[in-house]
Order: structure tokens, then sequence, then C-alpha cells
């Protein structure tokens, strides 16, 4: 509460995220580009959820637009997800997990891509709101 005795509300920010599996057990890992906020950093493939979205619909255009693959919604499952205060908003990001879809993962956006086992998932530095939802995933792939 602030000293006036009222709650200070940041914003709300609603981000879908996609944990790719590969055969071979591996999570794609983007790393965001030059230019945008949080650049250089590892992060789950995803996106913003726009107005009148539903989280899977924006995974299935993210996931097309950044990564050019071709995903079913049926073959996205939730996982688990992420609330998390930055210094300007909230961000609230569901996380899902997909291991069939269509293409081969490029980096469309200019962003670098790489497949990585689970237990080195902490080797990449991510935003703050990735982090805690690394043990989900070591739990659930195999390695």
């Amino acid at each position: 509460m602030s000293e006036a005795g009222t709650f200070l509300m940041k914003p709300i920010v609603l981000v879908a995220a996609c944990s790719l599996v590969d055969a071979d057990g591996r999570i794609l890992l983007a790393q965001r580009p030059e230019g945008k906020s949080m650049a250089g950093l590892w992060e789950f493939p995803g996106g913003k959820v726009e107005t009148g979205e539903r989280p899977e619909e924006t995974l299935i255009r993210e996931l097309n637009e950044e990564l050019g693959l071709i995903v079913n919604e049926a073959c996205l499952a939730p996982l688990t997800f992420a609330s998390h205060a930055y210094e300007d908003f909230h961000l609230l990001m569901p996380l899902y997990i997909c291991r069939r879809w269509d293409g081969t993962p490029s980096g469309r956006e200019g962003q670098s891509l790489k497949w990585v086992r689970p237990m080195r998932l902490r080797d990449y530095p991510m935003p703050a709101a990735d982090e805690p939802l690394i043990p989900f995933l070591m739990d659930l792939v195999p390695t």
C-alpha cells in the first residue's frame, strides 16, 4: 500500500510461452535480439496475448511468425505458469509444452535459437519470470 493507504496497481501483461521439446528431449530457447527489452537473454518462445485472443491462439500465431512453425492447438498442453512483478508491470505467463509441430524452427526475427537439455537450462541467462519454470521442465522431460 502507498502512504495514502491505496494500492499502487501495475498493469498485468498476459504473455503465452511454449516449451518446444524435440525427439531427443531438448528444449528450444530463443535469444532476445538487440533492440528489444531484455536483449541477449534466453527465453521460451511465445508472445503477448492480443485483445480477444486466447493464449493458445497467441502461441499458434507467434510460433509461426517467430519460428516458421505450424502448430495444431491439440498439440499444446498447459504445464504451469509464472507470475512475476517487474518494475513497471506484472507478468502473468502460462507455459505450454509442445512435442509436435510442422516445420524446422528458424529465427525469423533475427533471434538466435538453441536446443538445450533440461538440466542445462540454467546455463543460459533468462528473464526473471522464466527461471522458476525450469524445475517443471526438468521434472517432465527426461534427460
